[in-house]
């Protein structure tokens, strides 16, 4: 089965099981929405990926893995869309959720993404009790305080930002998630992995500051210049549109290098450097200088 499929197969499967027996119409409608289409579906692809790349001996731990992070980062969207972070008004090139369905169902939607996330991870305790333990300890650890994706948004109400630790915990707890996810799924050590999540998080975050200021919102699906709006640090207002593409470069490089020895290390280094090329903004549709 192609990764694609089978991350699209474990989100599809972890849906319905929210959505199984008498469940409000709504708001089981709303999260489906919220998971569907699934852009690039990268943190899963990193997740699968670092699991393979260690032997992916039970697959059935990767899978829910998978599931369950990409369930966290879609509940994370649906709430930064909502008039009290974002206000933004479309995700993904459709109306966001709270647009969509109301605010109190993107409210619930989001909630009973995160709560199903850990559902889905429970559930395989059956496999391996322990590796399913330390997987919710990893997810836990990076969506709530004080290095999670809330700590991220806590942020961003605060007078002055630790940047490194804004950074880290708005964008890079989850991939750092990824890659301890995956190599806990297959039954190695979380803590080597830590740096090339952190390295492909900070990545990611410069990627999409540049993506914000040089992108339109048709090519991007989503409201841009939110940075500028909502006065948040971010890379090009430090070093500039050159400066954080150079920046954006050498991060990529140093997470190739960082990839731990492991029987699927080249196959690894492969996907990362697929990652880097899609990550790198080209030909952007327009700059505000």
């Amino acid at each position: 089965m192609p990764l694609s499929d089978r991350i699209e197969s474990a989100i599809s499967e972890a849906i319905q099981l929210g959505q199984g027996g008498k469940a409000p119409p709504k708001l089981s409608s709303a999260l489906n929405y919220a998971v569907t289409p699934g852009g690039a579906r990268i943190r899963p692809t990193i997740l699968m990926s670092v699991a393979m790349a260690c032997g992916d001996d039970k697959p059935e731990m990767a899978n829910a893995a998978a599931a369950a992070l990409e369930l966290i980062h879609c509940a994370s969207l649906v709430h930064d869309d909502m008039p009290c972070f974002d206000d933004a008004d479309t995700r993904r090139g459709k109306p966001s959720v709270h647009k969509a369905y109301s605010e109190p169902l993107a409210l619930l939607t989001g909630d009973s993404l995160i709560v199903l996330a850990f559902e889905v991870l429970a559930r395989q305790a059956k496999v391996d009790p322990m590796r399913m333990a330390e997987l919710v300890m990893i997810l836990a650890q990076r969506t709530g305080m004080p290095r999670g994706i809330c700590a991220g948004q806590g942020w961003e109400s605060e007078a002055q930002v630790d940047l490194s630790a804004y950074h880290q915990a708005k964008t890079g707890a989850l991939f750092i998630a990824a890659t301890q996810m995956g190599a806990v799924a297959a039954g190695q050590e979380a803590e080597p992995w830590m740096e090339l999540g952190a390295r492909i998080g900070e990545a990611f975050q410069v990627a999409d500051d540049l993506r914000d200021a040089l992108y339109d919102e048709a090519t991007l699906g989503k409201p841009v210049g939110q940075d500028e709006i909502h006065n948040r640090p971010n890379a090009v207002s430090q070093l500039g549109v050159q400066g954080a593409t150079s920046r954006l470069k050498d991060i990529l490089g140093g997470a190739i290098a960082s990839i731990p020895s492991c029987p699927g290390e080249a196959a690894l280094a492969q996907m990362v450097q697929a990652q880097a090329q899609r990550l790198t903004p080209v030909a952007p549709a327009h700059s505000r200088g």
